[in-house]
C-alpha cells in the first residue's frame, strides 16, 4: 500500500496562512502533534527513514479518523533524530542530544506564545523516548503555558503482546518481526528480500556477551548498548516471520490505540496548564 504524506493532509500546520494558524492556536483546546523519527540504519532490509514513516503514516490515519472539528494539528515530521547507538552503520545521521533539546525548546517555545495549549511528541523511535521525555519536562517548567506529552508509537498497546511472540516483544528492539511486517503493510517495495536474525549474544559466541540474569538491553534494569556490539546487519531481534498480514494487524491496533487515545485527550482538559503564565515573545 502507497504511503499518503502527511504533508499533504489539511491537519497539517505548515499548510496554513498566519492568519489561519492565528485562530487554531487560540482555539479552546488547541493541540499539535509533532511526529518524531529518526535517519538510521534499519538492517539491510528497511530504508534509513523507517522510523519517521511509521510516525507519519500511523499519525496520518489518525488524524484522518478524528472529528473534522476537533483543534489538532501536525506539524512536519523531525526526521532526523538522537541516534548515537547506530552510528556503526553508513547512512545513520544523528544529532547531539543538547541540540534535540534545543531544537524541540525553541519550537516548543514559540507555540506556546502563539498560544497553543498542548504538544504532543509523537515519536516512532525507540532511542529517544528518555531524551524526549527530559526535553518536554524542561520545556514544561520554561513554558508553563502548554502542556508537553512526550509518548512511544509503541508503547502501551497491549494488543500487540496477542500479535508478536514475547521473545521478539521483549527483545526484537530494531528492524525485526515488528518493524518488518508494518513496512510490508504501508509499503512492501520499501523492503528488501533479506530477513536477518541478529542481535543475540550466542550469534557471537562469546559468554561475556550474554546479558546477565536480571538485566536486559531495555526494561527495568537496561544498558546503554551500541548496535554493532550486539548485531553485525543491524537487526536485533528476528525478522523472518515478517509478512504483510501481520503488518495490517500492527497497523490496525496501532490506529486504534492511537485513536482512541487522541480522542480521550481532546475530550478532556487534562493536562492541567497555568494560562496566566504567558511567555514573553521577546525571550523566544
Amino acid at each position: 500500500m502507497e504511503v499518503i504524506s502527511i504533508s499533504s493532509h489539511s491537519r497539517n500546520l505548515a499548510f496554513f496562512n498566519w492568519p489561519d494558524a492565528s485562530k487554531a492556536a487560540l482555539k479552546e483546546g488547541s493541540t499539535i502533534v509533532w511526529p518524531f523519527g529518526a535517519c538510521e540504519q534499519h538492517g539491510p532490509h528497511l530504508p534509513l527513514i523507517t522510523d519517521t514513516l511509521f510516525a507519519e503514516s500511523v499519525l496520518f490515519e489518525v488524524l484522518e479518523r478524528l472529528p473534522k472539528d476537533l483543534p489538532i494539528w501536525s506539524l512536519p515530521s523531525q526526521s532526523i533524530g538522537f541516534s548515537p547507538e547506530h552510528l556503526g552503520f553508513p547512512g545513520t545521521l544523528s544529532l547531539p542530544g543538547t541540540l534535540m533539546m534545543e531544537i524541540v525548546g525553541e519550537i516548543g517555545k514559540q507555540l506556546a506564545n502563539m498560544g497553543f495549549q498542548r504538544l504532543v511528541l509523537f515519536n516512532a523511535h525507540g532511542g529517544q523516548i528518555g531524551l524526549l521525555q527530559a526535553i518536554a519536562r524542561e520545556l514544561r517548567i520554561q513554558c508553563p503555558s502548554i502542556s508537553v506529552l512526550p509518548c512511544f508509537l509503541w508503547s502501551g498497546v497491549d494488543e500487540l503482546r496477542d500479535l508478536i511472540p514475547n521473545k521478539e516483544v521483549e527483545q526484537g528492539l530494531h528492524a525485526a518481526l515488528a518493524e518488518t511486517s508494518l513496512m510490508l503493510s504501508f509499503d512492501p517495495d520499501l523492503v528488501g528480500d533479506s530477513r536477518p536474525f541478529d542481535g543475540d549474544s550466542k550469534n557471537y559466541g562469546n559468554s561475556n556477551m550474554e546479558v546477565p540474569s536480571g538485566w536486559s538491553l531495555e526494561g527495568a534494569a537496561p544498558c546503554a548498548w551500541l548496535t554493532n556490539e550486539l548485531s553485525q546487519s543491524g537487526v536485533i531481534g528476528d525478522s523472518r516471520g515478517a509478512n504483510s498480514q501481520l503488518g495490517d494487524s500492527l497497523r490496525r491496533v496501532l490506529v486504534e490505540h492511537w485513536e482512541e487515545l487522541f480522542l480521550n485527550l481532546m475530550k478532556s482538559k487534562w493536562p492541567p496548564v497555568d494560562s496566566s503564565k504567558k511567555l514573553n515573545t521577546n525571550n523566544s
